[in-house]
């Protein structure tokens, strides 16, 4: 299979690439998804940004990090370049993903379809709670819930490299420990709390009253800016 059009000669180093172009290759991904669904074959850079709210300038210096990609006049190949982000993000193999913890918000995430639509297939749930030993999560009926101590098994069984944890955040840091001991190298942490992981294991957090916060203080300074708008000159 082809990845694009071109490939670079020598592409940055990963350590040298802003985490934030990390970060808009999966909002590339999925607007070009949306535009293959709709039979489109080519993009412009230009294209590609305002659905995002980008410039065009932003688009070509994002993927210019991983490669060299599309042509003059022409813009992008819709499919080849899905492919070579889906490379690039790793979603191109298929995952086994484990979630500890089966509450409320761990039961949400293990109902999610869009996982396994990117190649995320979770094969294990974990609980400390016995009453939950054995029994489906809602909405997904083949998985059922099981100990904690079953962790490092599973993992090791399945070939587990990520796991999502939604536990409280006095459990966080022991739940990671197991895991990263297990083998598994990249966390997504809903726990409300800061994990200490080794350099080789790669964790992104997920802090939903941190997004709140960021939230409520955008919607005051959008505030201000009304107030602002309607003093007179």
């Amino acid at each position: 299979m082809r990845h694009a059009s071109k490939k670079a000669s020598s592409p940055h180093r990963a350590e040298h690439i802003p985490a934030p172009a990390v970060k808009r290759l999966s909002l590339y991904l999925r607007e070009l998804e949306t535009h293959l669904s709709s039979g489109s074959r080519t993009i412009s850079s230009r294209r590609l940004g305002e659905a995002l709210g980008l410039t065009d300038a932003q688009v070509r210096k994002d993927l210019a990090y991983f490669g060299q990609f599309g042509q003059p006049g022409i813009g992008y190949d819709v499919p080849q370049l899905s492919a070579a982000i889906r490379h690039i993000l790793g979603t191109d193999r298929d995952w086994n993903v484990v979630l500890v913890g089966a509450g409320n918000l761990g039961s949400a995430l293990a109902a999610y379809r869009g996982f396994a639509r990117k190649g995320f297939h979770l094969v294990a749930i974990f609980d400390s709670d016995e009453r939950k030993w054995g029994q489906p999560v809602p909405g997904l009926k083949d998985v059922p819930v099981l100990p904690v101590a079953d962790l490092e098994r599973v993992v090791r069984q399945y070939d587990v490299r990520l796991g999502i944890m939604a536990v409280p955040a006095a459990s966080a840091q022991e739940v990671a420990d197991r895991l990263i001991s297990a083998g598994v190298r990249g966390l997504l942490n809903f726990a409300p709390t800061a994990l200490s992981c080794p350099d080789h294991v790669a964790v992104s957090a997920v802090d939903m009253a941190v997004q709140l916060e960021q939230l409520s203080f955008q919607l005051g300074q959008l505030g201000l800016l009304q107030q602002r708008s309607r003093r007179p000159g």
